[in-house]
C-alpha cells in the first residue's frame, strides 16, 4: 500500500509531550515546526530540547554533527500559519475535547489538503475530533507515551473514517521515530489507558479506604508485580488532573461504575495537588530530584 511522503512535521503544544515529540522528529531527520501560543512555553521547550540533545551527544548516543543538525531542523513559532506546509501535524495540547476541536478546525483551514492531522490524545474520541474538520479520513490518533524520547511505544488510533493510507503513513512515521506501534480502535481510553487508569483509580480507593499507606501500596505493586513505579507515583508523574480527565472519559463513554473516579483523586485535583509538575500530588516533590521514568501514558 502506498504511503504519503513526510518531510515536514508540525507539533502543536510546547509542553513536555510536544517538546519531546518535536525532539524525536528532528533527531530522526525531519524538519520540524514547534508551535505554542505562549512565547515563554516555547523558550522552555527550546531549552529542554537543547539540553536533552546535548545530553545525548555527551553520552555518545548521537554524534556532535547529528546533534547540531537536529537543532538546526527545529523552528519555533507562536503563529499557527507557519505550520501550513507541514505534511503531518501532531497535536499535543491540553486534554480537552473542546480545545482540541477548536485547534483542528483552525488547522483544517490553514494547512494543505493532503496534510494529516494527528492527535496525541490519551482518551478522547478521534472520530469526534475528526468531525470538526473537512478531512475526517486524514485525522488519526498518534498517542506517544511519556516521555516521548525515552518510551518505545506509540498507540495509533483509527477514527471511524481514518483511511488505510493515513494509517500506514502514521505507522511508518512512528517506526522511523524508532517506536513500536500498537493499533487501537476508537473506543474510550484506547488500549493503554483503558487498562492503566482503573489500576490507578483502584490504588486511590485503597488509599481512600485506609487499606494501606501510599508507600506500601506503591511498594506492593513495584515489588509484587514488577512495575517500575507504583500506581500512585505514576499518577503523580502523569498528572492527577490528566488521570481524572481520562477516568471521566471512560466513565461517560462506557457507562460502567468501575470507572467512576475515586473521591480522593477528585479532592486532590480540586485542591490543586496535580502531581510532580506542580510540586505536590500524592507525594511532595518540592526540592526533590525526580525519580526514573515509568512506563506511563499521557
Amino acid at each position: 500500500m502506498a504511503t504519503a511522503a513526510v518531510e515536514v512535521i508540525g507539533v502543536v503544544g510546547g509542553g513536555q509531550m510536544g517538546s519531546g515529540i518535536a525532539q524525536l522528529a528532528a533527531v530522526a531527520g525531519f524538519d520540524v515546526w514547534l508551535h505554542d501560543t505562549e512565547p515563554s512555553a516555547l523558550q522552555r521547550a527550546q531549552k529542554s530540547i537543547v539540553d536533552s540533545i546535548r545530553h545525548l551527544v555527551s553520552k555518545g548516543q548521537i554524534s556532535q554533527f547529528a546533534g547540531t543538525s537536529s537543532l538546526n531542523r527545529l523552528r519555533y513559532t507562536s503563529n499557527l500559519e507557519d505550520l501550513r506546509t507541514s505534511d503531518v501535524i501532531i497535536e499535543a495540547i491540553v486534554e480537552s475535547e473542546a480545545v482540541k476541536k477548536k485547534l483542528f478546525l483552525e488547522l483544517d483551514k490553514i494547512v494543505k489538503e493532503s496534510t494529516i492531522l494527528a492527535s496525541n490524545t490519551s482518551s478522547i474520541s478521534i472520530t469526534r475530533l475528526a468531525s470538526s474538520t473537512s478531512r475526517p479520513s486524514k485525522v488519526v490518533g498518534m498517542h506517544f507515551m511519556n516521555p516521548p524520547p525515552i518510551m518505545k511505544l506509540v498507540e495509533i488510533v483509527r477514527g471511524a473514517d481514518t483511511s488505510d493510507e493515513v494509517f500506514m503513513t502514521i505507522k511508518t512515521l512512528a517506526e522511523r521515530l524508532g517506536k513500536t506501534v500498537i493499533c487501537s480502535q476508537d473506543f474510550p481510553g484506547f488500549i493503554v489507558n483503558r487498562i492503566l487508569m482503573p489500576m490507578i483509580n483502584e490504588a486511590f480507593y485503597a488509599l481512600y479506604t485506609g487499606v494501606a499507606t501510599k508507600e506500601d501500596i506503591d511498594t506492593g505493586m513495584k515489588l509484587g508485580t514488577n512495575h517500575p513505579m507504583g500506581p500512585l507515583q505514576l499518577a503523580d508523574f502523569i498528572g492527577l488532573d490528566v488521570c481524572l480527565s481520562i477516568l471521566k472519559v471512560l466513565y461517560e463513554g462506557l457507562g460502567d461504575s468501575k470507572y467512576s473516579p475515586c473521591p480522593l483523586l477528585v479532592q486532590y485535583v480540586d485542591a490543586g495537588r496535580l502531581g510532580r509538575k506542580h510540586g505536590t500530588g500524592v507525594y511532595n516533590y518540592q526540592n526533590k530530584t525526580p525519580a526514573g521514568h515509568p512506563l506511563s501514558a499521557l
